[in-house]
């Protein structure tokens, strides 16, 4: 059992969850995931390990409650436990592995999109442990949205922040401000990694192919069972089948088939969203009796 040791709400629709998985902690890398079970009956839920700290021994988890057991894991309180938390898995950002004097001579963008921005974090913090620079643009539809700036701050060589209704930071999408950086301000980039919605990815991957910019995207969303065994996470990558928990999480965006990745994203969005509202009715206290009382 894995004792949640810190519970936050970020903002609307999303949590913050530090949990003692020693072992997890130990080994996990950037851009690697874990399975979660909120109890013994619990759907497996894959998750994107958000921060670790070896020395503490915890895994940091940031949870977007969109469906039935995402709902039943964010229920939890602090101190309560978790059934399983089982990791790390995936392969590691590529840059983990490769030579570090290499990898000092690139400047990376990170471009983050809601939930997509915990993830990001890990990756931001490795990179500036090894002397890496690395500018971050992080997105929202509106100021009460964004997650994680203060701590982006401390590792990001600079923080930009794109608001849609241009409550904070530059006025409109994060592909605006791309274009604003690079054609306006002359910046150069070496690689961009852009984690986020699947359209707010497709997007980024389009605006970065006009510039020739090496473009990383993170399908993490299209998992289910995280082991290559439902099938479920299939997506086409430069004409060939992948599988996004064993063959990444991480693709070339310049390579991904985003419209069929987007068409497999919504294939269970009604059932998740008949599954949630049955989840909420039982956690107020409501029970359907519909058949019942015959």
């Amino acid at each position: 059992m894995f004792e949640i040791l810190e519970k936050k709400y970020l903002t609307d629709q999303i949590y913050l969850m530090k949990v003692h998985a020693p072992r997890i902690a130990q080994s996990a890398l950037p851009g690697q995931f874990v399975i979660v079970r909120s109890d013994e009956f619990g759907e497996r839920i894959p998750l994107t390990i958000s921060d670790y700290d070896a020395a503490e021994g915890s895994v940091t988890l940031v949870i977007q409650t969109i469906g039935a057991s995402t709902l039943k894991i964010c229920a939890r309180a602090e101190g309560e436990r978790l059934a399983d938390v089982a990791g790390p898995l995936g392969r590691p950002s590529d840059f983990v592995h490769e030579p570090i004097e290499e990898v000092r001579r690139r400047r990376y963008l990170f471009v983050a999109g809601g939930v997509g921005t915990a993830p990001v974090y890990p990756q931001v913090k490795w990179l500036h442990d090894h002397g890496v620079r690395a500018d971050v643009i992080i997105g929202a539809k509106t100021r009460s949205l964004l997650i994680y700036t203060d701590l982006m701050r401390t590792v990001a060589d600079r923080l930009h922040i794109a608001t849609d209704d241009g409550s904070e930071g530059y006025h409109g999408m994060v592909t605006g401000l791309i274009k604003e950086l690079v054609e306006k301000q002359g910046e150069h980039y070496d690689v961009c990694v852009a984690i986020g919605p699947m359209v707010m990815m497709k997007f980024v991957a389009l605006t970065t192919k006009e510039y020739g910019l090496k473009t990383i995207v993170s399908l993490n969303a299209l998992m289910v069972d995280g082991t290559g065994m439902c099938g479920a996470c299939r997506v086409t990558v430069g004409g060939r089948t992948r599988f996004t928990c064993v063959d990444g999480p991480e693709f070339d965006g310049h390579e991904v088939d985003f419209d069929e990745a987007m068409r497999r994203q919504g294939m269970y969005r009604t059932q998740e969203q008949r599954a949630a509202a049955i989840e909420a009715e039982r956690a107020a206290g409501h029970v359907c009796r519909i058949g019942l009382d015959k």
